[in-house]
């Protein structure tokens, strides 16, 4: 006869076993969590009191003990990763130093869906209940997943329209020409009580000798060793430089006193993740919107310097040739027979050391036959103070050759060329609001106005090269002028200030002047 099945209720129970009487029961160890979006005082008076709180709350129930405080004090929730106390009380939650948490709300805890989530069902495999105080939600409870998705949700969303109302912020702004900058790690300014930027002068000394540097031929390296040999410390404080830092320097147009705003945008409000804009969202540049470090022909003659350094030659054969400065003649000897440039040297001919000078096309495979001369750097040394005695000697020749160059370049079709891009680039403003306003197509508006600023860079570096050209000429005049006496003896500071190229062929030199003045060496 088959057995009759029999089924037992086993009611739950709130307790799986009675304490003993004696037997004290243990105290649910519970930890808060707090924060505050941002550094703000009256965001950092809610930090304190949230902590006050929180400490009188766990303290005033019987049966809990304070596990701890965690509080990050202005950091943003839409991720965990900067969230310091936060992961701890995580860590501590698994190793199995909490048995609760409590926060205020789910926006508190987190504003990204996917993160709340996850450390809820991380702590719930814990059995760690988080009680959301706003809310009134016990994660622990059978409705409480399903009501923390929801409003996890719909903190998202605010997170998302707070985002976008900044964005939009920023945009006004922008539009006005206020300019936002981090100064923590940017050399050379600081903020005053009104956030404006303001020159750090011992800083704006340093800006000043990395553009000096850089025009009188030196490396990046080479300037940053300098620095670093100087005990100079960067933007951010450190001893060590880069040439990154150099490089951004350089090109930073907030050093004329100008700012380019909207060089980057979020492209994720959650990761706050940034790319660089190329065109996809608005920019603004905004001049003369701060006081100058460096005067705007400087910097427009160094933007010249970084494009002319990428190829400085490019040899007959098609190859380029990148810049040297490892050595005053680097970049400065050509071979008159097949264009390439000379190379230094270090020749032990038979036992006898010395320094020479050689075509690139008799030390590489470069498809070009050459046959050119080896030559000594002191035979270069000695071309070259001939040349500028000669033209010592033949001074007012050589004056009034400099007089009819600096009236030759002297042309202000630039000058007006850039009055009339300034006039355009206004009445296209204008003519782009109203087309923004009335929703109508303004991509034509928009392709001039970039078009016109390429144009306005292009005049004002032709502008720089003329004041940089004027000035060459101006000091070879002083030179001729003041020089008393011939040189006796090859002076380097001197040939990197007036020489711009040797050329070497077989039975002569040709010295090229930066003033524009050539001289003829028989060797």
């Amino acid at each position: 006869m088959e057995a009759k099945k029999s089924v037992t209720l086993l009611p739950a129970r709130k307790h799986a076993a009675k304490a003993n009487k004696d037997e004290e029961k243990p105290k649910l160890r519970v930890a808060a969590y707090c924060r505050v979006s941002t550094d703000s005082d009256e965001q950092a008076t809610s930090y304190e009191a949230q902590i006050e709180h929180y400490t009188a709350y766990i303290n005033g129930h019987p049966d809990w003990v304070l596990a701890g405080i965690y509080a990050d004090d202005g950091i943003s929730g839409t991720n965990t990763k900067k969230r310091e106390e936060f992961n701890r009380m995580i860590d501590e939650c698994m190793a199995g130093k909490i048995d609760m948490v409590i926060t205020k709300s789910i926006s508190r805890f987190a504003r990204n869906t996917l993160d709340c989530l996850k450390y809820i069902r991380q702590l719930k495999e814990k059995n760690i209940p988080v009680y959301f105080e706003k809310e009134n939600i016990n994660s622990m409870d059978s409705k409480g997943e399903v009501m923390l998705t929801i409003m996890a949700s719909l903190a998202q969303q605010e997170s998302q329209s707070l985002s976008q109302n900044v964005k939009l912020g920023l945009q006004y702004r922008y539009q006005q020409g206020e300019i936002q900058v981090n100064c923590n790690r940017f050399l050379g300014y600081t903020k005053d009580e009104n956030k404006h930027l303001v020159i750090v002068p011992e800083e704006a000394e340093i800006v000043k000798r990395i553009y000096r540097e850089y025009l009188e031929g030196a490396s990046m390296l080479k300037i940053a060793r300098g620095l670093e040999a100087d005990g100079i410390l960067n933007g951010a404080g450190r001893k060590r430089w880069h040439t990154s830092n150099i490089n951004q320097i350089l090109r930073n147009e907030k050093y004329i006193g100008d700012a380019l705003l909207q060089k980057t945008y979020t492209v994720d409000f959650l990761t706050k993740k940034r790319v660089k804009n190329n065109g996809l969202v608005p920019q603004y540049y905004v001049e003369n919107s701060h006081d100058a470090i460096i005067p705007r022909e400087i910097f427009m003659q160094v933007q010249e310097e970084l494009v002319r350094r990428r190829i400085v030659h490019t040899s007959p054969n098609g190859k380029n040739r990148t810049f040297s400065s490892t050595h005053c003649f680097s970049n400065m000897i050509i071979c008159g027979g097949c264009g390439e440039f000379y190379r230094r040297i270090h020749w032990n001919n038979r036992g006898k050391k010395s320094i020479v000078w050689r075509c690139i096309s008799r030390l590489e495979n470069t498809g070009l036959f050459c046959d050119a001369r080896t030559v000594l750097e002191s035979t270069i040394e000695q071309v070259l103070v001939t040349a500028i005695n000669e033209t010592l000697s033949g001074k007012d020749d050589f004056l009034a050759i400099l007089k009819n160059n600096i009236e030759t370049v002297i042309i202000h079709e630039n000058d007006q060329t850039l009055a009339n891009i300034n006039k355009r680039l206004e009445e296209l403003q204008t003519e782009l609001l109203k087309l923004a306003n009335a929703k109508a197509d303004y991509e034509d508006v928009a392709n001039e106005i970039y078009r016109l600023r390429e144009e306005k860079q292009k005049t004002l570096l032709q502008c720089a090269n003329r004041d940089e050209l004027l000035k060459r000429i101006d000091d070879m005049h002083n030179f001729l002028r003041e020089q008393p006496t011939a040189l006796t003896e090859y002076d380097e500071a001197l040939v990197r200030r007036l020489i711009e190229k040797v050329t070497v062929y077989e039975d002569k030199f040709t010295v090229e002047f930066k003033s524009g003045v050539n001289a003829e060496i028989e060797v």
